[in-house]
């Protein structure tokens, strides 16, 4: 039997009762006769939930959608019974078929998405007023954030995503050229000979003239790679196939970082010491504000240690480079700065390169970021997978044992908070089989699989015991993630229950 109560203009189903697929779905267990008559005739979403059902041995019951629709959106624009994603800027096509049309809505454009279950970006600066209340996460198809309030997310209980290392080759072939361009005033060239052919003289001069735009060659001279994740451990591997001798300084290298390294790379335990004697240095760092952050990291302190004639490659964030000291240094030792982020002090400078911000600007690098963000998405809203989140920490729970229902919790990172959501599961008489939890910051982050096999009824209720946890004090949201894609989300929207 399919029950449900209310009254709205989706009551187009062949079943027993009418449905709508606003109100409490509950769904028992003597059904599988009836669900083999009527699934041709119910619509693809709702043949989701009949056949999701068929994995337990007890009858679950979820609520979705309580209150005012006009809360979640325009209700004629809603898809019921797929995961609705919003996307901000121009997100690259090949990405975005990662994500299944049986199960996902993806609005593009100017398309409504006031129910947007996910959000999916490039460099649209992203205000809280953009994101509705069904959003449970936020995807930037790129490495930095700083575009995304991820201090008010974390508040409101979303986890905000990269795409670490998708852009990273894009960017190491810029940082290659950067230092060509650095080396051989290519550039300075370029626009001598257009100014000698507009006057017709670029045949006459073109071998004259060349001693005007003399140069030094890469091989043999010194890299120091300052940040060695994806794009500094590509750059100085790259490196050193041109020849080149490498130093490296990263004071968070990871073991996975350390193994992609070349076998001959000076490590050493300070910027200062890395940059010493280099004629070249590559910047590779996220930019961090505030106390303990890496604003002006290469400061006058740093760049006293450049040797005359250093060639600085900034292709992370113009934020990281102290601009009075640098204009000081290019005015003084004939060095070079090529960056792609303009700097009103040194964007005229005569030995500044200062490129359009190209670093992912690459059909390749663009499919890649999408790709991964759209899976990143997807494995968070099937199954609570949280990777490559920058504000909430690293969870995975093995495989969902069979007759069993996997919940998620957000909360803030408080003593006893743990206690009290296993406590509301014992209460409810619901058996946890297998559980998770860790913390990142003020946020902590469960995934709990819940046995259905000790229903003392026909009919395993979740909507109080979800209610219950989600407006226990510190809980930020919870999910039941269970029958059609979309349902089963709560939220404790300052004591109203929201769901």
């Amino acid at each position: 039997w399919l029950q449900a109560t209310g009254s709205h203009k989706y009551n187009t189903v062949a079943c027993p009762v009418p449905f709508t697929y606003k109100p409490d779905i509950i769904i028992t267990k003597n059904m599988n006769m009836l669900a083999r008559n009527i699934t041709q005739r119910l619509p693809r979403n709702l043949s989701a939930v009949i056949a999701s059902t068929r994995r337990t041995f007890a009858d679950i019951q979820v609520e979705h959608g309580r209150g005012d629709w006009q809360t979640f959106g325009d209700i004629e624009k809603y898809t019921p019974g797929k995961f609705q994603i919003k996307t901000i800027n121009k997100i690259s096509p090949v990405g975005l078929k990662e994500f299944p049309d049986d199960s996902y809505d993806v609005r593009t454009g100017e398309m409504d998405a006031s129910n947007a279950h996910a959000i999916l970006l490039r460099s649209h600066k992203l205000q809280e007023d953009d994101i509705p209340k069904t959003c449970r996460a936020i995807a930037r198809c790129g490495a930095g954030t700083n575009n995304i309030p991820v201090v008010r997310m974390t508040e409101l209980g979303i986890p905000v995503f990269n795409t670490p290392g998708a852009n990273a080759n894009a960017v190491k072939e810029l940082v290659l050229c950067g230092m060509l361009l650095g080396s051989r005033r290519v550039i300075d060239g370029i626009n001598h000979m257009s100014d000698l052919g507009a006057q017709g003289l670029a045949k006459e001069r073109v071998e004259k003239d060349k001693a005007l735009f003399g140069g030094q060659e890469i091989a043999g001279k010194t890299l120091a790679v300052i940040g060695l994740g994806h794009i500094g451990s590509m750059t100085a591997r790259d490196a050193k196939g041109l020849g080149m001798e490498l130093k490296g300084y990263d004071p968070g290298l990871s073991i996975q970082s350390a193994l992609k390294l070349p076998r001959k790379m000076d490590l050493t335990d300070s910027i200062v010491a890395a940059v010493s004697g280099a004629d070249y240095i590559s910047i590779n760092i996220p930019y961090i504000k505030g106390e303990g952050g890496t604003h002006g990291v290469i400061g006058k302190d740093v760049i006293d240690h450049f040797k005359p004639g250093a060639v600085l490659l900034n292709f992370a964030r113009g934020e990281l480079v102290d601009s009075e000291a640098m204009k000081d240094f290019l005015d003084n030792n004939d060095g070079r700065y090529v960056t792609d982020f303009p700097d009103d002090l040194l964007w005229d400078n005569k030995n500044s390169i200062v490129l359009p911000h190209l670093g992912a600007s690459t059909e390749e690098a663009e499919d890649s970021a999408a790709a991964m963000a759209a899976d990143t998405i997807r494995d968070f809203l099937e199954t609570g997978t949280i990777r490559n989140s920058v504000n909430f920490p690293t969870t995975s729970l093995s495989e969902q044992p069979e007759h069993s229902v996997r919940f998620t919790v957000v909360n803030k990172n408080e003593p006893g908070m743990l206690a009290n959501i296993t406590e509301a599961f014992a209460d409810a008489k619901l058996n946890i089989l297998q559980q998770i939890n860790h913390s990142k910051g003020d946020i902590a982050y469960n995934v709990l699989d819940v046995g259905t096999t000790e229903s003392a009824g026909d009919v395993l209720s979740f909507k109080h015991v979800q209610e219950k946890i989600t407006m226990l004090e510190g809980v930020l949201s919870s999910r039941v993630l269970y029958g059609a894609p979309g349902t089963g989300y709560a939220r404790n929207l300052d004591g109203e229950y929201f769901v």
